[in-house]
């Protein structure tokens, strides 16, 4: 059996940002696309609503831009975000010339543009309410037809490998540790750039609209490698996710109260009114922190989302996939509410990186909801996360093009060791510390946090850190044994970075400081073995 793999690339992970990096990337080395499951079985798939871009000769980037700013609660870098924007069009034309399909208007054949909230203009971009399954289908179609990309799906990594660089005083990463799923072996893969494009944490929440996968995985491997993370406080919670016993993880896309939807309270009253002059089309902090207020002030387990008041055809010509969805559940979206319920969903912090996608540590990137480019701030406007994957994917590709040649490879890295560890006969230990993790999490470090809550999770993530890690120090790891190390990791991240922050702003909301604090700026955290050896973005 092969253990041992050498590319010029190592991507992990096969999401928009993973995928669009690799075809950026084919025609000058190899590369391997080391997916945790299936290559669709990511966040992408299922993202519904668009890609927010100036399309429009109404629109403008100055107009974009201000919005990202304002949703973002003055923490957004204005430089990324310009630079977001200003590469909004290119990185759509990009698509389209992959073969991507985008809904067109029935009269004109123009793109159709829907408008979600905390945008001022109709700029969203998107293929009825399955935007993200078509962009990913697309990619993997290309990525499947491409010579010099090596797949590795039921993939996952455990840890990123470092090397002394024998031209420069200094470690570099050059590779990592991926465990096969399917052999259940641990594969060392070499490589001279390694980029992470893992998604982002919200499985460390109970309940989350994200897949499986969304465990954390980039950021805690890259914290451990000694990378400075920044704003991991700043959790977005969906405001509308599907509440049903048997639905788990569905969401329903921002883009019905774009077009109108009303969200209600069980009396059948509408409520936004109460808490902001968008009311329904208020930026998502807003909207899911009212959708909590009046959960528990009432008592009751979910509200509803009503767009029954359109036409039937209106309904199924642009929420063919919601109304399917729902339907298995026995809701008619045409007729009836919808019932929903808040749920983590994106995660606005994570690694530092540059323009470029480039980390503290010497070749290693990182890109898509894995980074933390300063373009989302205090909270991710709708519909710009997927135009974050393909415009810093394209521009990671263009450094990584011009350096890719002068990377002098090191000696082949060490195999897995695992001679001292046995496999374990209490896996029982892990499906607890799963459960206990995103249970406290919920609680404590959830949409409204108190300075109490914060102490207490700190507390049982500083006890369930130490019992985990002495478990994998012991056994021999698995699928989930590296998720959980990962999620407790970034739990832990997440507790200090809100503690740390005395302040209300956006996504971090604190009954102990309700209100703005004076100073703006971001929550950084260094790891004692921090690697300072690239530039990375600067305070705002």
């Amino acid at each position: 059996m092969k253990t041992h793999f050498s590319h010029d690339v190592l991507i992990i992970g096969s999401g928009a940002a993973g995928l669009t990096l690799a075809l950026n990337l084919s025609s000058v080395g190899t590369i391997a696309v080391i997916s945790k499951d299936r290559l669709k079985d990511g966040s992408t798939w299922y993202a519904q609503g668009g890609i927010a871009a100036v399309l429009d000769d109404l629109d403008s980037t100055d107009a974009h831009v201000k919005d990202t700013l304002s949703a973002g609660a003055g923490l957004c870098h204005e430089e990324a975000v310009r630079f977001t924007v200003e590469n909004s069009a290119d990185a759509i034309n990009w698509l389209v010339e992959q073969g991507v399909s985008f809904t067109k208007n029935t009269d004109n054949q123009d793109f159709h543009l829907t408008k979600e909230g905390g945008h001022s203009h109709r700029r969203i971009i998107h293929s009825a309410d399955a935007t993200g399954k078509e962009v990913h289908s697309t990619l993997i179609d290309r990525i499947r037809n491409s010579d010099n990309i090596d797949i590795f799906e039921q993939h996952i990594a455990v840890d990123l490998i470092q090397q002394a660089d024998q031209h420069k005083p200094r470690l570099r990463c050059s590779g990592a540790y991926i465990y096969n799923r399917a052999q259940d072996v641990v594969c060392t893969f070499d490589a001279k750039v390694v980029i992470l494009a893992t998604g982002g944490a919200s499985k460390v929440y109970l309940y989350t609209s994200n897949p499986d996968g969304a465990s954390g995985d980039g950021i805690a491997m890259a914290w451990r490698a000694g990378c400075r993370v920044a704003n991991m406080e700043f959790n977005q919670f969906h405001p509308t996710c599907l509440y049903h016993p048997k639905a788990k993880t569905f969401l329903i896309t921002e883009a019905l109260r774009g077009e109108g939807a009303h969200l209600k309270l069980p009396s059948g009253e509408r409520f936004m009114h109460l808490f902001d002059e968008r009311e329904e089309l208020a930026p998502r902090d807003i909207v899911a922190r009212a959708i909590d207020h009046e959960i528990k002030r009432l008592g009751c387990d979910h509200l509803y989302l009503d767009i029954s008041h359109k036409s039937e055809e209106f309904i199924s010509s642009h929420f063919p996939t919601v109304k399917k969805q729902c339907l298995q559940y026995g809701i008619d979206i045409t007729k009836e509410p919808i019932p929903i319920v808040p749920a983590a969903h994106y995660t606005c912090g994570g690694v530092m990186v540059n323009q470029y996608g480039a980390t503290d540590l010497e070749n290693l990137y990182a890109i898509g909801e894995t980074s933390f480019t300063g373009l989302h701030g205090a909270n991710r406007m709708a519909s710009n996360s997927l135009l974050e994957c393909i415009v810093y994917a394209r521009s990671a590709a263009a450094r990584i093009r011009q350096q890719l040649a002068n990377i002098e490879p090191v000696s082949p890295p060490p195999p897995w060791d695992e001679s001292k560890v046995t496999n374990s006969d209490e896996d029982v230990v892990i499906s607890h510390n799963w459960d206990e993790l995103r249970r406290f999490m919920w609680d404590y470090v959830g949409i409204v946090r108190t300075h109490k809550r914060l102490e207490r999770a700190q507390h049982r993530v500083k006890l369930l850190q130490k019992e985990i890690a002495e478990y994998y120090s012991n056994y021999k790891v698995g699928n989930d044994l590296v998720e959980l190390r990962n999620l407790v990791t970034v739990a832990q991240l997440i507790i200090r970075s809100a503690i740390e922050r005395k302040e209300s702003r956006g996504l971090h909301y604190s009954l102990d400081h309700p209100e703005l604090g004076k100073i703006t700026r971001d929550t950084i955290l260094v790891p004692t073995n921090f690697a300072g050896q690239n530039v990375i973005v600067d305070q705002p």
